[in-house]
């Protein structure tokens, strides 16, 4: 059985009795506790307390902890927090992280205990926890980020398990005519809050994955999210061959080969980490079909240890996984080719006692038709019994698209439901609205944010109030937003002139729209330059000017994604839009925040219905601002005709570029004739009533419903506890 060691309380003093150290010693050596508990992160007083420390190189580290404190000596330390005087500050965050940690009175204790022996494994390919951890690429990642911190603030029995990205996603860089490069950056372990597992006999933990050829290795890392243990594994190990020392390098980087390799350690290498360290889960969470290959090890461990054959082991293993398709898109499903998957599976095959054409079959919508890729969507749903989409509308589109798998059936019969995505609240509510929040709601309002209740108390909020707060946020972002421009001036090498002519683009007191998302097509980032003299005249309105700022990366192969982003880019050449339009480099966490804090409305315009979900808009409500969407994905249950503004009606047209002309007209018409009056509509003391009143409504009514801990609540009720309840999870 592997070994890994309690996070909280490791330092490199530690081993010392605490009578020997010195007074620095302990102080550095909570600090760096505290530094390697990613709880920190969704807690904006310990958030401040290490950015206090020195806030040009917090900046600079992208908000590391671990990195920031390595350059403190113990004695610059504790002479650092004692010009701050904030010794109290972090013993009373270090105590209330060692309370967190030790609580076992949890929503989970009482309505989840089931899973306390066997907890969830969630297996996903991306986790988006904070900018300093760079695994993540979008919103799938932080979504899986937010499953797993909301499972922790619950006590949901959870562990996750994914795969440490040394480069991480790419770093992108605008060149002189707008067009996306990407730029990959080794990260230093030494300044993550990762520790090796470790073997019986002190040795890093390593598991073996079976191929047709040599054979995968991939260590195991883990790192403490709160209550949540997350594994990593890593193929940078001497075992492995110099090219497969760099499978796990980058995030979605290489060809086909690269991607089925690293699903088959995520998949395989992640169940056989999680046997290694001793883990038996009730419940296996597949978040997307880059996961899909671990039933198939589980089945396999199933047959060899309790005598099943291989479809009583499917039968059994079916019944604790619950699969989760986020992809709407037919082109977005993961598909291999029968070489492929006998590269990589033959060994797996011939485990299982099965056929290959019998294998070939589990990834199949049409088990006989040779000719078929196979899927690994298709595979995720034959090996679970509970699918679920991520909203109303996706569960409508992947009923629809996977009917074929139950041709017997209905569409209505189709057994995929859906559990609608929601956001973590103290991940991505702003300080400031947090501490409005504390003022108005009951004292433990934080603790029932899944509850709508708790939300009605923002109609108690004086509209001055609360649009001074958002004031605040606002300008805090076109600040931020400034800095990063600059620094893209200077890089660019443009003249000091230039450089300083930023410090006078974007007005607080304009109407500000932000889009900030993946650069995909369906997306149509670039939909509101369908008509540019209409566009340009609704920015240089006299009385009532508009701005937009956006963000977003496309995928390195995506061309027509970066041309979408060179063609908004260069609009800053144009001067018919007047410096209105301005592009933030690198899209990440860190950009994503700043944006949901302060932006006037959220703009989102996909092609319907081809947005899953979409959590960028529900970050947006926390935060008083309003959406401004095509009816799709999340919004399109969201909406009520007070809360934010819809862009059509949800109508569609077979013919694509028609739809797109209609989506555009829809998109001018709402800015001309509700948004930008609305926004510019005040009273004798300069307020925006009817807006302010909107606000309202939209936290009141968007705050609870998408909430990752109602999220996670459903997921447990269910998925979690029906799959784990009566069976048997220990092996004879």
């Amino acid at each position: 059985m592997g070994q890994v060691k309690e996070t909280i309380s490791e330092s490199p003093s530690s081993t010392l009795p605490k009578n020997q150290m010195s007074n620095a010693k302990k102080l550095h050596e909570k600090c760096l506790a505290i530094a390697r508990n990613l709880w920190w992160s969704w807690q904006h007083d310990v958030f401040n307390l290490f950015r206090e420390l020195d806030p040009i190189r917090w900046r600079e580290l992208e908000h590391n902890p671990i990195a920031l404190l390595g350059e403190f000596t113990p004695e610059r330390l504790e002479e650092r927090v004692t010009e701050l005087s904030l010794i109290s500050r972090i013993d009373y965050a270090h105590r209330r992280l060692r309370d967190y940690m030790e609580c076992s009175h949890t929503w989970g204790k009482t309505h989840a205990g089931v899973l306390g022996a066997h907890p969830v494994a969630y297996f996903s390919a991306e986790f988006g926890i904070h900018e300093s951890l760079p695994i993540y690429s979008g919103g799938l990642g932080v979504l899986s980020g937010d499953h797993i911190k909301s499972a922790s603030g619950l006590g949901v029995p959870l562990v996750a398990v994914g795969l440490f990205y040394s480069q991480g996603y790419f770093h992108q860089r605008l060149d002189e005519v707008g067009y996306q490069q990407e730029d990959y950056a080794n990260t230093d372990v030494r300044s993550l809050p990762m520790q090796s597992a470790y073997d019986e006999e002190g040795k890093p933990l390593v598991v073996k994955i079976e191929t047709e050829g040599n054979p995968l290795f991939a260590k195991i890392w883990y790192m403490q999210v709160g209550r949540v243990r997350l594994y990593l594994l890593d193929c940078d190990v001497e075992e492995n061959s110099e090219e497969d020392r760099r499978l796990t390098s980058r995030l979605y980087g290489g060809d086909e080969r690269t991607r089925i390799r690293q699903e088959l350690v995520l998949g395989i290498g992640g169940i056989r980490a999680l046997r290694a360290l001793g883990i038996r889960p009730g419940v296996y969470h597949l978040n997307e079909g880059h996961s899909a290959f671990a039933p198939l090890e589980v089945i396999r461990e199933y047959m060899e240890e309790r005598g099943l054959d291989f479809q009583q082991a499917l039968s059994e293993v079916a019944r604790r996984t619950v699969f989760t398709t986020h992809t709407p898109v037919p082109a977005g499903h993961d598909r291999f080719s029968p070489e492929q998957i006998a590269e990589h599976l033959a060994p797996q095959q011939q485990l299982l006692g099965i056929s290959f054409e019998e294998l070939l079959s589990l990834g199949r919508v049409d088990p006989g038709n040779p000719h078929e890729m196979f899927c690994m969507t298709v595979l995720g749903l034959k090996l679970s019994r509970r699918a679920n989409a991520v909203s109303n509308l996706h569960g409508h589109v992947s009923r629809k698209m996977w009917q074929s798998l139950w041709p017997h059936r209905t569409e209505e019969e189709i057994p995929i439901g859906h559990i609608t995505n929601g956001v973590h609240v103290p991940t991505w509510m702003a300080g400031q609205m947090r501490q409005l929040c504390d003022r108005h709601f009951p004292a433990d309002w934080i603790k029932k944010r899944g509850e709508p209740e708790v939300w009605k108390h923002i109609h108690e909020v004086r509209p001055g109030e609360l649009w001074e707060t958002h004031n605040s946020l606002k300008s805090q972002l076109i600040n931020f937003v400034r800095h990063y421009l600059r620094k893209q001036a200077r890089r660019r090498g443009e003249e000091v002139s230039q450089v300083e002519a930023v410090n006078h683009l974007l007005d607080p007191n304009i109407l500000t729209i932000g889009f900030a998302r993946r650069f995909a097509t369906y997306k149509r980032a670039a939909l509101f330059l369908s008509d540019i003299e209409r566009m340009q005249e609704i920015l240089n309105n006299v009385n009532r000017p508009v701005q937009f700022i956006f963000s977003g990366k496309a995928h390195p192969k995506d061309e027509p994604g970066k041309q979408f982003i060179q063609k908004i880019v260069n609009t800053r050449h144009d001067k018919g839009f007047n410096d209105r339009i301005v592009f933030v480099e690198d899209y990440d966490i860190n950009v994503g925040r700043h944006l949901v804090h302060g932006v006037d409305v959220w703009l989102n315009n996909p092609r319907r219905p081809l947005e899953a979900s979409g959590t960028s808009g529900q970050k947006v409500t926390l935060n008083g601002g309003l959406n401004c969407s095509i009816l799709d994905g999340w919004w399109a249950e969201a909406y009520d005709g007070t809360n934010g503004f819809a862009i059509g009606h949800g109508a569609g047209h077979a013919d694509e570029s028609y739809t797109d002309k209609k989506d555009a007209e829809n998109l001018y018409r709402v800015l001309e004739d509700e948004v930008i009056p609305c926004f510019y509509d005040r009273d004798s003391d300069g307020l925006p009533q009817r807006w302010i009143e909107m606000m309202k409504n939209s936290m009141s009514s968007c705050a609870w419903r998408f909430s990752a801990y109602r999220m996670l609540m459903d997921y447990t009720k269910e998925c979690y506890e029906p799959s784990a309840g009566g069976v048997s999870c220990e092996m004879p």
